[in-house]
């Protein structure tokens, strides 16, 4: 009987997000975001600040959920590309100095010319270094 029930609701909301957009990137930071203004909002002691702050968190939440529900596929994915094409080089920049941190065996160093990033490995005293993009040559110490 419980597991009937069950049954019965999801598919009720599998019949409910039929032909809708759904969740993506921009609706998880909406979220995430809207939470994080919701908790300061909280914390404020000023009410008219307090209460701007609660408007919009639970405006960002209105329009994530409004996302999640719509048919226009073309428009949310139309957003969510802006979206992620203005974050992605943020996103990787972090990945990429996360992965220099974690390297232990090389050093990176930037071209002075064409700002390419070069990798090195490490232990050596000073070294003579030739970009493979532009082909200039410097010395650095690692």
């Amino acid at each position: 009987m419980i597991r009937n029930f069950f049954d019965r609701i999801g598919n009720f909301f599998s019949r409910l997000m039929y032909g809708r957009y759904g969740s993506d990137q921009l609706n998880l930071v909406l979220v995430i975001a809207s939470l994080v203004v919701w908790l300061i909002s909280c914390f404020v002691q000023v009410t008219a600040v307090s209460t701007v702050l609660w408007i919009v968190s639970y405006a960002g939440l209105i329009y994530a959920i409004f996302r999640m529900y719509s048919r226009n596929y073309t428009k949310r994915r139309a957003e969510n590309d802006w979206f992620v094409s203005k974050v992605n080089p943020i996103v990787q920049g972090f990945q990429r100095k996360r992965a220099q941190m974690r390297d232990k065996d090389h050093v990176y160093f930037k071209c002075p010319s064409c700002g390419q990033v070069l990798r090195v490995p490490k232990g050596k005293k000073k070294i003579s270094i030739t970009c493979r993009n532009c082909g200039t040559v410097f010395q650095k110490k690692t």
